[in-house]
């Protein structure tokens, strides 16, 4: 397997499990306890990392949120604490899901252990929020270290499918349409949205793109061994998911 395959064969557990967490009712509940309101939490915390600069450095590190949206949670969420310890919170609620919703069965040692090679070595290089959760402190029991590592992972294939996706031709609105188009209105897009063809052959031109991408920065440092072993734990994470 190659790395660029490789890359490809992680997208389901670096895309998908971290995710979980951003849309889980603790952390929305989390978010309304603190003082946070509608999308301010996810904007506030997930931003957050980036330390307190103005909306339009946040929109541009999300991409694919409508612009106003993201200034009005922004400048809400800073209202509620500061931009450390919204970081701080969005944190820990990555880190609490894992403990939560990952059950026994997998090497998650072995597994914070690869995956924090992969993070440690990868390149920031056009990835903000990447650089920026890289520089949190980290759990320090396992679970909740692999989830913590993996959104940074996220966080890293993210920015580069962005930037795959910008060289593709897709304004953001656009692309949310042909691989999501049930979140538009989450991310603030107001209605009537663009009618798109799901099939656009620009989207599997980006998604190869970034494989590669994800390829060249991350997954050099491992070897064809150690890859190969990423890619069997990461699929047993995935099964242990609850």
């Amino acid at each position: 397997m190659s790395a660029t395959e490789t890359a490809a064969a992680l997208k389901p557990v670096v895309n998908g499990l971290p995710a979980n967490f951003m849309t889980d009712g603790p952390t929305s509940a989390k978010g309304a306890t603190l003082g946070f309101e509608g999308m301010s939490f996810y904007v506030g915390g997930r931003g957050a990392v980036l330390g307190d600069v103005d909306a339009d450095v946040v929109t541009a590190a999300f991409v694919y949120f409508e612009p106003e949206s993201v200034r009005s949670g922004w400048e809400l969420a800073g209202t509620v604490m500061s931009r450390e310890q919204a970081a701080s919170e969005f944190a820990e609620c990555c880190d609490q899901w894992g403990r939560d919703h990952l059950s026994d069965g997998p090497d998650y040692e072995r597994a914070a252990e690869l995956i924090g090679k992969v993070v440690n070595d990868a390149s920031p290089a056009g990835a903000p929020l990447f650089a920026a959760w890289r520089a949190l402190d980290e759990p320090d029991d396992e679970k909740a270290l692999v989830i913590h590592r993996l959104n940074g992972l996220r966080e890293l294939r993210g920015a580069l499918h962005a930037g795959a996706i910008i060289a593709a031709g897709f304004e953001p609105l656009e692309a949310v349409m042909v691989t999501t188009p049930y979140m538009a209105g989450i991310f603030g897009w107001p209605e009537p949205h663009p009618v798109v063809d799901a099939a656009d052959a620009r989207m599997v031109t980006a998604e190869a793109a970034t494989d590669a991408a994800f390829a060249r920065a991350a997954l050099g440092t491992l070897s064809d061994a150690e890859q190969a072993e990423l890619v069997a734990i990461s699929a047993e994470i995935l099964a242990a998911q609850v």
